[in-house]
């Protein structure tokens, strides 16, 4: 009598789809993931899960249509008698000897070369059937996974991780088993789609129980999360049930989707393990209000401020000595440019030297803007990577100081080279500096004049010089006069306008420091953080692609 195959769910492995396409594709994206988070995540997070891209890669290259199925189970749930009917030979040991099976033996079927496939899984006992109907499939025999030696529960375990197929063979009297439920089944229940189940020696129980025990093991893997699984009743002794689960083990290797679903399934709960470790979304650059507030931070640590009122000094200096009355200009020019006690000269000042290093003396980096600044970082920091796991948050941190060391000197540098256009003197300077000598001139022509007039009336009693009388005054008079009033007037009317000036030249030069600050900011603290940003979008795009929920293969 030949018992009909249980089905627990709508899918199966005897189904078609695309596993063989997507496989190779979410190896790649395993690899992204890890390859992205490396240096941000746990190595021991990531090391399994590169070993899980480099063990698949490798069954990819190896005898791709070929599907590798291993008979798994307990001690005396009758593998290997089973492994003899479905190969129809007697090269498994069978018996009440425990364990039966100390190494794993495979059986090749066809005329395809898996040498170099069984050199892989480390299969030593192999042997081949040309000519067979289950031409393709490679059957193996695994130790007792319950074994009392612990190397042949080590060997189960380690083809349990390679094979394609595992067909878990269960004894209707212990398939709740613990240890199989508790150490295979439930870890792997995202291996649905690669698990057949044999509920062996039904010969021993009466025929009703069959389908009842069945249902019941459906149940418990569906409780599981497993399901879609076929479950076949057979018994290797009699034969009953064998030829159907041939003709379905044949349709698994015709089909040539197994490899791939279990290389995909493989995949996919190594992507499940690193979910949290990535985190849960994609995150947007820095915002502009957390880099226009670390721009504020740099720009009020570098003394933006104290150089902007000193050009706004440094002008309305030099349109004073440039304009002023000349008396009151040179003894202006007694007092330093207020730019130079910053060491900050015009580029027509500025020796070679200084002009190379382009370094100030405004060492701002002070103790209330260095907190600012720290408070900034930790901000950005703070505000953008507080939903990520905690070994991102401080990769970002990292990347926001990865030049916090720097900082000073660069500001200071970016200040000393910025183009502060003192340079560019108004043309109207020189007219009006040529009329304030002019003025200057008459003054002492006149001054000169009243001194000789007073010489020759006081000490030498002779006549004074002739002069005209303009008005009131006599023109030495009016001359000497005119040339101090209208110089200091010319002055004043100068340095109204010098102090409007002066204002914007400020506002202008605030603005240019701030954008040279900007720049920095841009590339030490923003593009390290959005880089290490993108990095996390990058691996949490491939992790999404892996976990997208997919239909199993049907």
């Amino acid at each position: 009598m030949t018992s009909p195959s249980y089905a627990a769910g709508p899918a199966s492995l005897s189904g078609s789809g695309s596993a063989a396409m997507k496989a190779p594709r979410a190896i790649a994206a395993l690899q992204e993931v890890v390859d992205e988070c490396r240096g941000r995540v746990d190595d021991a997070l990531l090391d399994p899960a590169q070993a899980v891209v480099n063990r698949a890669g490798k069954r990819l290259l190896l005898s791709g249509d070929t599907t590798v199925v291993a008979i798994a189970g307990a001690t005396g749930a009758g593998k290997s008698s089973l492994f003899n009917a479905l190969s129809r030979t007697a090269l498994a040991e069978t018996g009440v000897r425990r364990p039966t099976t100390s190494q794993a033996m495979s059986m090749t079927f066809g005329q395809t070369n898996t040498a170099e496939l069984m050199t892989w899984l480390s299969i030593r006992r192999r042997h081949s059937v040309p000519g067979s109907d289950l031409t393709d499939l490679v059957l193996i025999d695994l130790p007792d996974y319950d074994s009392t030696v612990q190397r042949h529960r080590d060997e189960a375990d380690r083809l349990i991780e390679l094979v394609d197929v595992i067909l878990w063979v269960v004894d209707p009297q212990k398939y709740a088993d613990a240890a199989l439920h508790d150490r295979y089944l439930i870890p792997m229940a995202s291996h649905a789609d690669v698990m057949v189940f044999v509920l062996n020696q039904i010969d021993r129980i009466r025929p009703e129980q069959i389908d009842r025990i069945r249902g019941d093991l459906a149940r418990v893997l569906a409780g599981e999360g497993i399901t879609g699984v076929d479950i076949h009743a057979v018994s290797a002794a009699t034969g009953q049930g064998v030829d159907q689960l041939r003709r379905a083990l044949r349709e698994v290797a015709a089909r040539k989707q197994a490899m791939a679903a279990r290389l995909t399934a493989d995949v996919t709960a190594a992507a499940r393990t690193l979910q949290e470790a990535v985190g849960p979304a994609s995150l947007p650059e820095l915002p502009e209000a957390a880099i226009a507030n670390l721009n504020h931070a740099l720009a009020t640590a570098a003394g933006v401020d104290e150089v902007a009122d000193a050009v706004e000094a440094s002008w309305r200096y030099r349109n004073l000595i440039a304009t002023g009355w000349p008396v009151l200009s040179w003894f202006r020019r007694l007092r330093p440019d207020p730019l130079r006690r910053l060491h900050l000269t015009s580029r027509s000042d500025a020796r070679p030297a200084e002009a190379s290093r382009a370094v100030t003396s405004i060492r701002a980096w002070r103790s209330v803007p260095a907190a600012r600044v720290d408070s900034a970082l930790r901000a950005i920091a703070d505000d953008t990577v507080q939903q990520l796991p905690r070994d991102w948050q401080q990769s970002i941190a990292r990347a926001a100081r990865s030049h916090e060391a720097e900082l000073p000197d660069w500001l200071d540098q970016a200040i000393g080279a910025a183009d502060l256009g003192l340079d560019r003197r108004p043309g109207w300077w020189k007219a009006v500096q040529a009329l304030q000598y002019a003025l200057f001139a008459v003054f002492l022509v006149g001054l000169v004049w009243l001194g000789v007039d007073f010489v020759l009336d006081s000490f030498l009693e002779l006549p004074k010089l002739p002069a005209p009388a303009v008005g009131l005054l006599g023109l030495p008079t009016l001359l000497a006069l005119g040339g101090f009033v209208l110089g200091l007037l010319v002055a004043g009317l100068c340095r109204l306008a010098a102090t409007a000036q002066a204002r914007v030249k400020r506002s202008m030069t605030a603005r240019t420091l701030r954008q040279a600050i900007a720049a920095i900011t841009r590339d030490a603290v923003v593009e390290p953080v959005n880089a290490e940003l993108q990095r996390h979008n990058r691996a949490q795009a491939a992790l999404s692609q892996l976990l997208v929920p997919r239909r199993a293969i049907t």
